[in-house]
């Protein structure tokens, strides 16, 4: 599927085409091929519906002055069949086209009969592409950070799909390694202390309130049983125990975040299958590993990073470092055309060395994409609240949603680029009222609802879109907000090719500011049948616009507010 201002954009280009090559069949221009150009919808609304820069992409190979050229280019362009009302040049040379208002009109039929498929697109072909994220240590309870990367990873696979990609949600459990050690070790300090053991949690350990709750758990199940066996096997089934607890809890919040995972992939998988070991082997061979006071070194700088990176330490224990390689290679390895990592702002430096290992394993580095994303602060009555994990001071996920909502929290997370900064406002989160977007979009999707809900009171139909009058939408609040309806898919696409949710957050921020502006200066159901029925129509495909993007964030669109 595609929208009518791709296939404005898509028409108008070929025109172009036809303009200059009438251009350069008469003379006017001599130019051996037809360069590469854009057919833009400009920022500002003087500028006309669409520009093109193709005068000024001519200017060099015909050697003419582009505004000559732009002249040239308009003297042969045919409007026909197009709703050019006029042609203008502007600036250095752009050309400018403005359109008649009503090529918005069909895209109100279409919306309606597309429903819930409306702005899906098709730019991904059926690739196969793997998002992975949250993929937090099952060490402890979810904090702001984990929420975060949850609700872009989310939303940016939902976009993907209706992008036309064939997705895979995965989680990666960090199962094995230092911090699972560290975790064993904090956990059989806590049993130990409830059975009147004086034995301190290690400084490196974890310090938090649910620490000792899981330990108390275990207790209660398995009373003193083992209180006197090997320290070795006493921490191996505290930590069997807490993992597939704390697992549990981690799926439970994410569900109740909106959130199904495809795929749980455990670490230790990784071990115990030989994988890690194999992918080394193969780095190996490949004359991408050096020994190096004692320890196996990944060539990290043959691809252009800074220093290598160590793969085994000296004591023969591979690093995280090489895990993550043989966790990439599986990704590649299961057929994925398209591996999406959502990353901490603390991994920043690894997003170099791993793209050097995948193309140390033979794959395209550019098959894949890793999304930074940086801190977030919380705010509570203007003052910064202040976290700690080590310490178990924190505001989990489970709390935030108690405190706020699903849908505010997941909005709030991706409304803005996941490189900048978020802070986190939670009085603004919890105000009912136009200044929180959350509110401020669901209330748009509800006050359509309203006006059905009166029309049906009223004996009245929903009108069929393919016999309405569109014509007599002829207000500025009427043809602003149809435009934009036209705007969705493109925006689709737009926020898959770049990973970019947020584009979506500010397009549902601004459909709804156009809907309200409209509520506010016009009656919908009036006197006038023939203007009811067109309004109808389009507060009809608004509200399914609404409704549709708001699912790609994972935000519901209530019926009543």
């Amino acid at each position: 599927m595609s929208g009518i201002v791709e296939e404005m954009r898509s028409s108008l280009a070929r025109a172009l085409v036809e303009a200059l090559r009438a251009a350069r069949a008469g003379g006017a221009v001599k130019v051996d091929k037809i360069p590469e150009f854009t057919v833009e919808v400009p920022r500002e609304k003087e500028n006309g519906d669409f520009a093109t820069n193709l005068a000024m992409m001519l200017a060099k190979p015909a050697r003419m002055a582009p505004r000559k050229l732009a002249g040239i280019l308009k003297q042969n362009f045919s409007p026909a069949g197009l709703q050019v009302e006029r042609v203008e040049i502007a600036g250095p040379g752009f050309i400018n086209f403005y359109l008649q208002q009503d090529w918005v009109y069909r895209v109100l039929p279409r919306i309606m009969h597309e429903g819930e498929d409306y702005g899906r697109v098709n730019i991904g072909g059926e690739q196969r592409v793997q998002v992975e994220f949250v993929s937090a240590n099952p060490t402890g309870l979810l904090h702001l950070g984990n929420a975060r990367g949850a609700a872009l990873g989310d939303s940016i696979a939902a976009i993907l799909d209706f992008a036309g990609f064939r997705v895979t949600r995965e989680f990666y459990i960090n199962d094995a390694g230092k911090q699972i050690e560290n975790f064993g070790h904090s956990l059989e300090a806590r049993y130990m202390q409830l059975l009147g053991s004086d034995v301190p949690v290690p400084e490196e350990g974890y310090h938090g309130e649910d620490i000792l709750e899981t330990a108390r758990g275990f207790m209660e199940r398995h009373g003193e049983k083992y209180l006197h066996v090997e320290k070795e096997e006493r921490c191996r089934v505290l930590v069997e125990y807490a993992l597939a607890e704390k697992l549990e809890a981690i799926k439970k919040v994410l569900r109740d975040f909106g959130i199904t995972y495809d795929v749980w992939f455990s670490e230790q998988f990784l071990h115990d299958t030989g994988a890690i070991q194999e992918t080394l082997d193969y780095l190996q061979a490949g004359g991408h590993l050096i020994e190096s006071e004692g320890a196996l070194w990944f060539k990290a700088s043959d691809f252009g990073v800074e220093k290598d990176e160590v793969v085994v330490r000296s004591n023969g224990v591979p690093t995280y470092f090489a895990a993550d390689i043989a966790y990439h290679r599986n990704k590649f390895q299961r057929g994925f055309d398209w591996v999406i990592d959502v990353w901490g702002a603390d991994h920043h430096g690894h997003v170099p060395r791993m793209k050097g290992a995948v193309a140390a394993l033979g794959y395209d580095p550019s098959a894949l994409d890793v999304v930074i994303m940086q801190l977030v602060r919380l705010f509570k009555g203007g003052e910064l609240v202040r976290m700690s994990k080590r310490a178990g001071q924190m505001v989990t996920l489970e709390e935030l949603v108690e405190e706020v909502g699903k849908d505010v929290a997941r909005y709030f997370f991706v409304m803005r680029s996941a490189d900048s900064h978020l802070d986190f406002d939670l009085d603004l989160a919890k105000a009912e009222s136009n200044e929180n977007p959350v509110y401020y979009i669901q209330y748009a999707h509800a006050r359509i609802c309203s006006i059905f809900r009166q029309l049906k009171a009223q004996g009245g139909e929903q009108p069929d879109p393919e016999r309405v009058d569109y014509s007599r939408l002829q207000e500025e609040h009427e043809l602003a907000l149809a435009r934009k309806l036209a705007d969705f898919p493109g925006e689709v696409t737009s926020a898959a090719r770049s990973l970019a949710p947020q584009r979506i957050a500010r397009y549902l921020h601004e459909l709804a500011g156009l809907l309200h502006s409209f509520y506010n200066s016009h009656r919908v159901i009036t006197e006038d049948r023939e203007l009811s029925a067109a309004r109808l129509v389009l507060v009809s495909a608004t509200r399914i616009t609404l409704k549709n993007a708001l699912r790609l964030l994972g935000l519901t669109a209530p019926e009543k507010m």
